[in-house]
């Protein structure tokens, strides 16, 4: 029997299909998973800009939901692409470039022009609707503002979401110590404001409480990112052919220092080393991907042994990673909680991470069937993956940790979030 919603969350996200990538993930899932625990959602987001990629499956997830969007224009870079759709991704000089520009101009982030807007469109909401939780989620932290603005108006209980780190993001430029300090007194304000703080790893959650004395080790808590075990229920006639070659498999995309390079280094010198494995083992690089990437494939000469295909739709994407293998991930930051790691190990493959020390690491070995490696091992990462392929020639591939996967089902994570908004209500 279905759960009839009795709450009302008004759900603050600027990224939210039809935008693409994995940032928009999280928050789709809860609010495809929230009406079944008693809260129904509405979202406020922007209109439909230019952006790297676009997805509209995944509105068609939550259709059977009818969950109200409200879509307001947004006065950010973004909307200068709106009528080219999707927007090639820069390459890594450019992207350095127009973030260190961003950061100098607009504070907390290039999303600050939505802030008014967004805001208007709010309290027309809750004049039609009455909301019983505020849930803002962020990056872009203009989201946090917005929310703080609308708890304090309406006197509702406001929960903020880190995806990602505010004040220590690891891609973030301070131009000034102004800057910084300005950063810094609207986070607190944020913080201050909020009656729930959720992150998704123990880290972040570190360093929130070591920069905010005022914050009590409960006043946050950590939801990890997850995957849809309906992702992986495909229908049987929709699998992806595959040839006998041992396929690996990296799902996202590369910006900052998360880069392929060492990953098709190793690759390079293990076909060096042993020239039979040349032609039995592939490399699929399923997203974005760019140039300056294709050429390292081709200073290699890994042409006939790598394939990119390029941004996918999300069911696309999870095909591709139950056709595979082995999956590679590469993260080199503590940081951040990449939503492809959890996919991963939604698919059930074995896992080449190339991590520092942190909690993503810690988190893997706990899952079994993974080889860490430092990210910039390039010896290392080479003796994985024949390490691995040594096991899938004799069919003996290792398997995950059933009882620790499932602890990243999305539907349970939902739940989760829901307790805290009953907390929050009752």
């Amino acid at each position: 029997m279905q759960t009839i919603p009795t709450h009302n969350v008004l759900v603050i996200a600027y990224y939210f299909p039809p935008m693409g990538l994995s940032g928009v993930q999280r928050t789709l899932k809860f609010v495809k998973y929230l009406p079944q625990f008693g809260w129904q959602p509405t979202v406020l987001t922007v209109t439909p800009t230019g952006y790297f990629a676009q997805d509209y499956t995944l509105l068609e997830e939550i259709h059977p939901y009818h969950i109200e969007i409200e879509r307001v224009g947004s006065l950010d870079p973004n909307r200068l692409f709106r009528r080219k759709g999707v927007v090639k991704m820069p390459s890594e000089r450019w992207r350095k470039l127009l973030t260190f520009f961003s950061d100098l101009f607009f504070i907390p982030d290039n999303k600050i022009g939505w802030k008014k807007k967004a805001g208007q469109a709010g309290e027309k909401l809750f004049e039609k609707k009455q909301f019983d939780v505020i849930f803002a989620t962020a990056p872009p932290f203009t989201d946090f503002l917005i929310g703080m603005e609308l708890s304090k108006a309406f006197k509702k209980p406001l929960v903020v979401d880190y995806r990602d780190p505010w004040h220590e993001y690891p891609y973030k430029y301070y131009p000034t110590p102004w800057h910084r300090w300005r950063n810094y007194h609207l986070e607190k304000q944020v913080l201050h404001g909020a009656s729930r703080i959720i992150t998704t790893n123990r880290r972040v959650k570190e360093l929130i409480l070591l920069r905010y004395k005022f914050l009590r080790y409960d006043d946050i808590t950590i939801i990890h990112q997850g995957y849809d075990p309906e992702d992986f229920e495909l229908d049987g006639s929709v699998s992806l052919q595959k040839s006998e070659k041992m396929r690996i498999t990296h799902a996202g995309v590369f910006y900052g220092d998360r880069t392929p390079k060492y990953f098709l280094q190793a690759l390079r010198q293990l076909f060096s080393n042993y020239p039979k494995l040349k032609g039995k083992i592939e490399a699929y690089f399923v997203g974005n991907f760019h140039d300056e990437h294709q050429k390292i494939i081709r200073s290699l000469g890994l042409e006939s042994d790598v394939v990119t295909t390029g941004y996918l739709d999300h069911s696309r994407c999870i095909q591709h990673l139950l056709a595979s293998d082995v999956l590679w991930l590469i993260v080199n930051n503590d940081k951040q909680s990449p939503g492809k790691l959890y996919e991963y190990l939604g698919a059930r493959k074995p896992i080449l991470a190339c991590v520092p020390n942190g909690f993503v690491r810690q988190a893997l070995s706990e899952v079994g069937s993974c080889i860490l490696v430092d990210p910039y091992d390039v010896d290392g990462i080479a003796r994985g993956i024949l390490q691995f392929y040594e096991q899938f020639e004799k069919k003996q591939l290792p398997r995950l940790k059933e009882h620790v996967v499932t602890k990243y089902d999305r539907v349970t994570l939902t739940e989760e979030l829901s307790k805290i908004f009953g907390f929050l209500v009752e």
